[in-house]
């Protein structure tokens, strides 16, 4: 149960940090003062901030299995985060996605039955 438990606060971490990564890359628009200015904002560092525990996380599970397993059941989050994109900035899932989706979750399954 923990490392269910582990793995789910990753995949958070991880869909947390996507999150906030992209509302802070778009926040507010071009700024005058140089390219890079609009990433110095609060959502850009608790993105980073949120990248880093999910590493931490992942570091856990890590030590209860082995790596190529870990990897496969991480690969959890690429599914995670598109959806909570659709969920939360409302950017569509295409055809092409929800086929991505199916084979991530397909070979999850897979390492998860062998």
């Amino acid at each position: 149960m923990k490392i269910v438990l582990t793995f789910l606060a990753m995949i958070s971490f991880t869909v947390a940090a996507n999150l906030l990564l992209k509302t802070g890359a778009v926040a507010g628009g071009p700024e005058p003062g140089g390219q890079f200015t609009h990433l110095v904002n609060w959502r850009v560092f608790l993105g980073l901030v949120s990248f880093g525990l999910a590493a931490c996380f992942y570091i856990l599970v890590l030590q209860w299995l082995p790596l190529n397993v870990a990897q496969s059941f991480a690969a959890a989050q690429f599914i995670a985060v598109i959806l909570a994109s659709t969920w939360i900035l409302s950017e569509p899932i295409g055809t092409s996605q929800w086929v991505g989706i199916s084979l991530i979750a397909l070979g999850i399954s897979i390492v998860g039955w062998s």
